[in-house]
Parts: structure tokens; C-alpha cells; sequence
């Protein structure tokens, strides 16, 4: 196996003498190489923009953004995975993480589980992969065989499937129905791809789910309304969404998250609009959660 035609394998030329710098040095070599990532995506935006099209498209029709990775790359997209459902209040079987080796792995190398082309296919299999799903495998190299095994079985049962690679040209790319290169070059540390590509990845994650949540209404404005307030950290942000949004005191804001069973979105469309509780949830359920769209409804009826 060749690994040096893979970008993310190369040597970088700016830190061949890295192991005799000072330990300043050390890290402004790190830095300096870490600021050129996010350039990296720019020529890929629009890639992007389609993948979350359709992580949106997939959402409306019941299906779901299934994250598939080894090592570093399934650890991201099992970490963006599991920020979902508190975030945005979202089923924790909506946005799915999968990693090769399964739950062990996220802590521990699985020798040979990025190896096994089967084993890609069985994850997908067990999670029921449908023509409803969007599937995103990643890897730097983007030649991993977990990979390339999940994602020939998820075109097969018709998911939509991209690639998340930092390599041009890469098995993974050619095998997706979209693929996203972010081109992130050699490594300050030959090889060790948890740097520069694993950032470029977890860029390029968090605005697909981001921008996927936002275009499927889990945000008013800029708020995460959908919020969860399960600690006293979340309590007080939900209060403080509620304030921002409705214009209202602390003290009301409070009283109408109580109401409404910490239901943030549904306490703001209460102080908004001046329903009863259960109004106010009768009609965010009529434009299935969209809170700007319900109140814009709820004010061109004239029922304010």
C-alpha cells in the first residue's frame, strides 16, 4: 500500500526540523498551520450547501444523517452526532454516529476495524439504512474500506451518499454521489491526520448540521429555540432565548418555560402571540415547528 500519493501522508517541507525548534516555535508552527485550514473549505461551500439540501430533505421525509468514520474521523462525526439532540431537541435516532469497533473505539484504537469492507456494510445494516437516509462517510486518506463497504451497501438500498475527504482524487469521492475534498495537505507531523484534516472535518460538520437545523426550523433568528434545559446551564440559556425573543422579564420568561414543560419554542410563541398553552402548541404543530413561520401565520390571520 502506497500511502505517500495521499496528500494528508506527504511530509511538510515547513517542519522537517520541528523536533530541534524551541517549544515556542513548536507551537507557532501549529498555529501557523491551523490558520490555513479554514481557507481549505472555501472552494467547497457549495458541496456543502447541496449535502445539506439534502440532510434537510431527508428530515422532512423521515429519514435521517447517518455519520460513518474510523478513528479520528468517526470520533467527529459521533462527537457532531451527539450534540443534536440537546442542542436542538432533535430524536437521538435523527442524526446517527457511526464508528468502526463500535462505542470502544471512541476511546480506544480497534486495530483492523478501518480495514474491514464488511463491517461497513453490517453498521449500515444494523441501523437499518434506508433510500430515506443521507449517509456521510469520512476519512482523511478517504480509501478506507469501512468506508467504502458502508457506502456501496447505502447506495445500493438508495441513500443519498457523500464523502468528507482530504485527499483529491480519493476511492471515497469516486464512490459517493457527492463528494466533498477539502484539500488540507501534509501534516506538521507526517501523517497524524487529527490535526489539519481533522479540523477541516469537524468544520465542515458542524455546518452541515448546523445549517441542516437552521434550514429545518430548529432556529428563530439566531436562537437555538429547540434547546433542552436539562441543567442549570441550559435552564438559564432557555430563559435568556425567551427573553431575547419575546421581549420579556426573567420572571416571565420563567413562568412560561414551566408552562409550557420546558418547551422553549412554545413559550415564546405563548408570550409572542398572548395564546393559552395549549394554543400556543396547537399551532406550532400546524407548521410543524417552524416558530417564525407559526407566528407569521398567527399574525397574518389576524388572530392576534
Amino acid at each position: 500500500m502506497d500511502l505517500t500519493k495521499w496528500a494528508t501522508e506527504k511530509r511538510n517541507p515547513d517542519t522537517i526540523n520541528i523536533d530541534e525548534l524551541s517549544t515556542l516555535q513548536v507551537v507557532k508552527k501549529i498555529h501557523e498551520a491551523d490558520l490555513r485550514v479554514a481557507s481549505c473549505i472555501t472552494p467547497v461551500l457549495s458541496e456543502i450547501s447541496t449535502v445539506v439540501e439534502k440532510v434537510v430533505g431527508a428530515f422532512e421525509n423521515g429519514g435521517r444523517l447517518i455519520y460513518i468514520g474510523a478513528g479520528t474521523s468517526g470520533r467527529l462525526g459521533v462527537l457532531d452526532a451527539s450534540e443534536c439532540p440537546p442542542t436542538y431537541g432533535t430524536n437521538p435516532n435523527l442524526v446517527v454516529g457511526l464508528i468502526a469497533g463500535g462505542e470502544y473505539a471512541l476511546q480506544h484504537a480497534i486495530e483492523g476495524a478501518e480495514d474491514d469492507f464488511d463491517l461497513g456494510k453490517t453498521d449500515l445494516e444494523n441501523v437499518n439504512v434506508s433510500e430515506k437516509d443521507v449517509v456521510l462517510a469520512i476519512a482523511a486518506s478517504g480509501r478506507t474500506p469501512y468506508c467504502l463497504g458502508a457506502m456501496e451497501h447505502a447506495r445500493k438500498q438508495g441513500a443519498f451518499t457523500a464523502a468528507l475527504v482530504c485527499s483529491q482524487h480519493s476511492p471515497m469521492e469516486k464512490a459517493s454521489d457527492l463528494g466533498i475534498t477539502v484539500v488540507t495537505g501534509p501534516e506538521v507531523v507526517t501523517g497524524s491526520t487529527r490535526m489539519k484534516a481533522g479540523t477541516a472535518q469537524k468544520l465542515v460538520l458542524n455546518m452541515i448540521s448546523t445549517a441542516s437545523m437552521i434550514k429545518w426550523g430548529k432556529i428563530y433568528s439566531n436562537l437555538m429555540v429547540d434547546v433542552q434545559p436539562t441543567n442549570a446551564k441550559l435552564k438559564q440559556r432557555a430563559k435568556n432565548i425567551i427573553m431575547e425573543a419575546a421581549g420579556v422579564s426573567e420572571k416571565e420568561a420563567a413562568q412560561a418555560l414551566q408552562e409550557q414543560n420546558g418547551n422553549t419554542k412554545a413559550a415564546i410563541f405563548q408570550l409572542v402571540t398572548g395564546v393559552s398553552v395549549n394554543e400556543a402548541k396547537m399551532h406550532l404543530e400546524l407548521q410543524n415547528g417552524r416558530l417564525k413561520e407559526a407566528i407569521k401565520k398567527f399574525t397574518l390571520n389576524g388572530e392576534g
